[in-house]
């Protein structure tokens, strides 16, 4: 089953129009929901079937999804492949692998006071979980969580992106080809969809996007008592120690910066390092931008992405207009084509534009402090961050850092790459977002975790039930 209706944003649309938007939206919920109250998607068999599919649709349509997302985005296709397409495979893979494990019964170990008696805690699904998706990773940020809502035995409402049209189509045209349609809907459109579907009931919904829309979200879930996890995002630190091997820090960042233009939630954002060693770092940066584009420049580069959107590219000129810092690699930004250089950014004012929202784009401020303790009141003085990097050859530092901060995720000597592993959990903390997924986490997450406690009705100690004697609270006493 899927739901298309036009982009907002392209064609302006009425009350009368709204209105039946929010009726084809409530009979396909209504739909979904009757399909999981016959008891259809509980069976662990139907659950592999669909977890099957989605990988079989995946590898048979490389190709296609690989096209979309260069129009949508420009990726590059081996960048598509392996961050887009294969990662999501794998994991769905894995979530297929494990779901029957996950799913039974999990014994636990009873204190004295429960004994006699037997403990478990069993998995149940939700019900029927809304999961809206952002562009920039418009497969895997859809498909992950749809998978892991359907290993834990739920129906799917799937809203992709109207931002990356090219996707959303394919997606829309090929998961009811693979799994079954009457129970994983896929519901396409702009902001009148997104919030016609907010006004419905959900058992669980799951959002990845900006931190304002998902106040949205939070607040329209609330109405329901609706539990939800929002992925957000915000501003990622780089701490460049002066221990760390500079030219491999550098080039480390500069691919995390390079990858789909820093439209990526967990990019790193900024960088923090000593005047020690910041121009070594800063001439490293301009190296490896240099060796990625191998002579051909980024502009017409086929291995870098472009911005998503000439909206998207202006903000991110608004970014670089008024920051108070010396641009000390490249600058150029052609919203026509959607274009902005990989760009570094020397000291800027620290309450700019630039150090204070989520740059998205392949724009890197670096900001000189005094010392790792300096690096670290830098960090705690702002909010808490999705992701936070370290690079540091002293283990000691590297764990002092770690142990005085607070984020979503963290890696060390690496950027990005802490959220692959679907043994990970990956979510956010504060205000980069509520809530876990990614292997068992995400099976957990769409799954009620029912306690279940077994007593014999022998022994029946009489010391339990009032009256409550003398005698019975020394009992009592002493047992608890």
């Amino acid at each position: 089953m899927s739901l298309n209706v036009q982009d907002p944003e392209i064609k302006p649309i009425d009350r009368t129009e709204r209105n039946e938007i929010s009726a084809q939206i409530g009979k396909v919920v209504s739909s979904v929901r009757d399909v999981y109250q016959s008891g259809r998607t509980t069976p662990m068999e139907w659950r592999l079937e669909q977890l099957d599919g989605l990988v079989r649709m995946l590898n048979d349509n490389t190709a296609q999804f690989e096209q979309a997302l260069a129009d949508d985005l420009g990726k590059p296709g081996i960048e598509g492949f392996a961050a887009d397409i294969r990662s999501t495979s794998n994991e769905i893979s894995y979530l297929r692998k494990h779901a029957a494990k996950w799913a039974k019964p999990r014994k636990v170990k009873l204190p004295m006071t429960a004994k006699p008696g037997s403990g478990r805690i069993v998995p149940e699904p939700l019900g029927v979980a809304l999961v809206i998706a952002p562009w920039n990773y418009p497969i895997q940020l859809l498909l992950l969580p749809v998978a892991a809502a359907i290993a834990a035995g739920n129906s799917v409402i799937a809203k992709p992106s109207e931002v990356s049209p090219a996707t959303s189509n394919a997606l829309a045209e090929l998961i009811p080809r693979y799994i079954d349609s009457e129970a994983v809907a896929v519901c396409e459109g702009g902001i009148d969809v997104a919030t016609a579907l907010l006004e419905q009931r959900f058992d669980h919904i799951f959002y990845t996007g900006s931190t304002g829309v998902g106040r949205i979200v939070y607040e329209a879930a609330a109405k329901h008592l609706t539990p939800v996890v929002l992925e957000l995002g915000g501003k990622s630190p780089v701490v460049v120690h002066n221990s760390a091997k500079i030219d491999v820090a550098a080039r480390r960042v500069a691919w995390g910066k390079w990858l789909n233009a820093g439209q990526t939630c967990v990019a790193p954002d900024y960088v923090l390092i000593t005047k020690d060693v910041r121009e070594r770092f800063v001439d490293a940066l301009q190296q490896a931008f240099t060796e990625f584009a191998d002579e051909r420049g980024t502009k017409t580069n086929p291995d870098y992405s472009s911005i998503v959107s000439e909206r998207h590219a202006e903000r991110l000129r608004g970014l670089l207009a008024d920051h108070g810092g010396a641009v000390a690699v490249g600058g150029d930004v052609d919203t026509a084509s959607c274009y902005v250089e990989p760009t570094v950014v020397v000291d800027p004012n620290v309450d700019s534009d630039l150090m204070n929202e989520e740059i998205f784009g392949p724009v890197l401020p670096i900001v000189t402090v005094e010392s790792t303790t300096a690096a670290i009141e830098f960090i705690n003085g702002r909010e808490k961050p999705l992701a936070l990097y370290v690079f540091a050859e002293d283990e000691d530092v590297s764990e002092q850092i770690l142990d005085s901060t607070s984020s979503g995720g963290a890696c060390v000597n690496h950027v990005v790459l802490h959220l692959t592993p679907p043994e990970l959990p990956f979510g956010g903390v504060g205000q980069s977002g509520t809530g876990r997924y990614h292997g068992k986490s995400g099976f957990d997450t769409f799954s009620n975790l029912k306690s279940v406690l077994n007593k014999p009705t022998s022994p029946d100690p009489k010391f339990l039930y009032p009256p409550y004697t003398k005698v019975k609270e020394r009992i009592i006493r002493k047992l608890l």
